[in-house]
């Protein structure tokens, strides 16, 4: 090989590394979270004012570094059910209008921070009337929390918008009276409805009457599906239901068949997914705890981005999992050698499947989502001309 040819393999090589984006690029690239639980992203050091604050006293931990640490650890199981018993404590702490103010706020303060320029937060307001809240003054309490938020992140230089996705308990009975509170206040904060908890025993088809409402009124629903029960969720939520996107659906992998030689078959139901356009609320590192996937490099979603689904990124439960939408993005960077191009490719897939109208999506995404990721690229060009070019700072 000669010395010219030499140089431009490495050039090459070089060329190839740089386009990994850096953590710092990372954050600050524009992004779009669909599944992100308000009592799952919690700060540590919060939970415990709350408690002391609130009178609550069941606690594992006291020290916020410990708490931490206690959740990360309780929620490392490989259980959805156990996972989800650590929402006792969160839970038990946003009995308030004053508490659940403050974590809606620093949510949206927390995302801001991280890059996040859209997001959809879900909660089921029927958890918090232990101290005599009504549902309404449930629902009040975050939406302030929220828009504090958003004029605090203003402040702090960043721009966020956060709507609110009211939860119904797939276990309790109460999915209607939760989605017409969701119809009520759709043009006051509340942009979509969702049913969450344990998938095994209660499928979606119990909440029938809630999703047929929600459809004669035009709104807009999200189904819990497919994490820790099969294709016959997803089925059900899409095909009795009428699901506008699946929360997560990694298990629509198991319609996908794999052969030795690479070539890939979809099943009926994987194919409609996919040729639908169905949004799948996909959530790597919670699906890790679960035993949803064994590995990042093994999660279903580099399949999924690489067969062309509309695959989007999220953090389900930041607390629990110890990450954030960056965190995520870094271990998908690191497993699959995504570049901005991918990245950009998720935020705009979310933006698409997002429940606000068409035109403010559009906005976002032109106005926003790409013109960030654009900078963030100009940023890589410039930097690997003066490498390449052997200028440096302090010359000329």
């Amino acid at each position: 090989m000669t010395s010219r040819s030499t140089e431009k393999s490495a050039a090459a090589n070089t060329a190839t590394v740089s386009k990994t984006p850096s953590p710092d690029r990372i954050r600050r690239a524009p992004k779009v979270l669909l599944h992100d639980h308000l009592d799952g992203g919690l700060r540590p050091g919060t939970v415990v004012e709350l408690a002391r604050e609130t009178g609550y006293g069941d606690l594992p931990e006291t020290d916020a570094d410990l708490l931490g640490t206690w959740f990360r650890q309780a929620a490392d199981s490989g259980s959805l059910e156990r996972y989800l018993e650590t929402f006792s404590h969160t839970v038990g702490v946003m009995q308030t209008r004053d508490a659940l103010v403050r974590v809606a706020a620093e949510c949206a303060e927390d995302l801001a921070e991280d890059g996040v320029v859209y997001a959809e937060v879900r909660y089921a307001p029927e958890q918090h009337l232990e101290k005599g809240l009504t549902l309404e003054e449930v629902v009040e309490a975050v939406n302030e929390g929220f828009r504090e938020g958003e004029r605090r992140a203003r402040d702090n230089g960043h721009r966020i918008r956060v709507g609110a996705l009211l939860t119904a308990m797939r276990h309790a009975a109460r999915s209607l009276e939760i989605a017409e509170l969701a119809n009520r206040y759709r043009d006051l904060g509340v942009v979509g409805f969702d049913i969450a908890g344990a998938e095994a025993g209660y499928p979606p088809t119990r909440h029938l009457d809630a999703f047929e409402y929600l459809k004669r009124e035009n709104n807009h629903f999200t189904i819990h599906a497919g994490e820790a029960f099969g294709l016959p969720s997803i089925w059900q939520a899409l095909q009795w239901c009428g699901a506008d996107r699946l929360g997560h659906g990694v298990r629509i992998i198991d319609d996908i068949q794999v052969h030795e030689d690479g070539s890939v078959k979809l099943g009926r139901l994987a194919s409609y997914v996919r040729d639908k356009r169905i949004p799948l609320e996909l959530c790597p590192s919670s699906n890790l705890q679960t035993g949803a996937a064994d590995s990042y490099a093994e999660h279903p979603i580099g399949l999924l981005r690489r067969l062309h689904f509309r695959a989007t990124v999220n953090t389900d439960n930041r607390l629990m999992s110890h990450t954030g939408m960056s965190r995520e993005f870094e271990h998908l960077v690191e497993a699959f050698g995504y570049t901005l191009d991918d990245m950009q490719w998720f935020s705009v897939n979310a933006m698409k499947s997002a429940f606000i109208p068409f035109d403010e999506r559009l906005a976002m995404i032109n106005d926003v989502i790409k013109p960030g990721y654009a900078e963030l690229k100009s940023e890589w060009l410039f930097q690997q001309t003066a490498s390449t070019s052997g200028y440096s700072e302090g010359e000329g």
